[in-house]
């Protein structure tokens, strides 16, 4: 009889209802952009660039800056809701 050594799938199983995506938006301009750091190494700098292209084509009515406590947290309920009351679109980035 041979040895055997279990082997375990790391996908394990995943059960959620699905979610509809939030409707597109026609333009940007006028738009308040929220942007959420991770706070991982480059998130900033990737952020901040994308923020810097896309203020070239697009007249925002205001660009703000959040950051999450950290990169291996969800972000905090109250910081979720403050996007959202302060924000009509949101861009979040994994600067590794």
């Amino acid at each position: 009889m041979k040895n055997t050594i279990p082997v375990y799938d790391p996908r394990g199983l995943v059960e959620a209802a699905p979610l509809a995506t939030a409707p597109r938006v026609k333009k940007l301009e006028g738009l308040r952009l929220g942007l959420l750091d991770n706070t991982k190494w480059n998130a900033n700098k990737l952020l901040r660039g994308v923020r810097d292209r896309l203020a070239q084509k697009h007249a925002f009515g205001a660009v703000n800056y959040y950051c999450k406590e950290s990169f291996a947290a969800a972000a905090a309920p109250g910081l979720l809701a403050t996007i959202a009351a302060e924000n009509d679109i949101v861009l979040t980035a994994i600067g590794d």
